[in-house]
């Protein structure tokens, strides 16, 4: 599941950085993608479907807006970060959009949650520092916003009780935003095969199929539970950045990858601990 969240970044990394399409294309066939898949598996699994629940919800309506948003935002940035920045930041905003949504609805951290949390924090920021003037300011705030979105989709998502037709509406009802801002906003790049195969293997693969699972974990999860296992995803990416695109994995990315790590076992060790009980 967290593997699917890096392989998001590190797909769209590789088909941007090497102009293989452009971001809003990209966004465009991952979404398109991801919505052919999931709805074909639905009706393979389902060979009834009651009308009443094809329907929009408030709740989906919010939830298929963050879905785009996040999407066209996350492909936008990525045309200018790293595949390990990208997602440190991403999933920093996820992060504290979730403490905040969890602190609106009275879900606070233990002790050891809150030194996990804390700790994985400090590990991030220790990495991003000495290149914190790098990104370029309009990737920071794409991805910024990207994250804020992610948050929020993530915080509907705890309320869902049928993972894989609530994921497919989702991306249904959000492909006509998508298509919408591509037709407004068209990139003079080519499409190519291969930035074709990169959109359709996020869309169908890491996006589809791995929101789906996320769907099923979320509700046994509190909201700051669900953000702080999300900041491994960073250090996942920023490997795949290193053994497919050849990009640096330096002493100080070993250490904020410890520190990470650190955070989240303090935090699982909690919900273990609770489970127990």
């Amino acid at each position: 599941m967290l593997l699917a969240f890096a392989g998001n970044s590190l797909l769209c990394r590789l088909a941007l950085k090497g102009e293989l399409i452009d971001a809003n294309g990209f966004t465009l066939v991952r979404m398109f993608a991801a919505a052919i898949t999931l709805l074909v598996i639905f009706l393979i699994s389902n060979k009834s479907v009651p009308k009443a629940s094809l329907k929009p919800s408030w709740n989906q309506v919010i939830g298929s807006t963050m879905l785009f948003l996040y999407a066209w935002l996350f492909s936008l940035a990525y045309l200018v970060l790293e595949t390990g920045s990208g997602a440190l930041i991403l999933f920093g905003f996820v992060q504290l959009t979730l403490l905040f949504c969890g602190w609106c609805i009275n879900q606070k951290p233990t002790l050891y949650e809150s030194l996990g949390i804390l700790m994985a924090f400090i590990g991030l920021v220790y990495w991003l520092v000495p290149a914190w003037g790098t990104p370029s300011v309009s990737g920071f705030v794409l991805m910024a916003g990207a994250g804020i979105a992610w948050g929020l989709y993530t915080f509907e998502g705890r309320k869902v009780k049928r993972p894989l037709l609530e994921t497919t509406k989702n991306f249904i009802y959000s492909f006509p935003l998508v298509l919408l801002f591509n037709l407004m906003f068209t990139q003079p790049i080519n499409w190519t095969d291969k930035g074709m195969v990169l959109a359709i293997c996020s869309g169908a693969v890491t996006s589809g199929l791995g929101y789906v699972m996320w769907y099923v974990v979320l509700p046994k999860l509190k909201v700051f539970q669900a953000g702080v296992l999300q900041l491994l995803v960073p250090v996942l990416a920023a490997l795949g950045g290193w053994l497919v695109m050849g990009e640096t994995i330096t002493e100080r990315l070993l250490w904020s990858a410890l520190l990470v790590l650190g955070g989240i076992f303090l935090v699982m060790k909690s919900i273990q601990a609770k489970n127990q009980k």
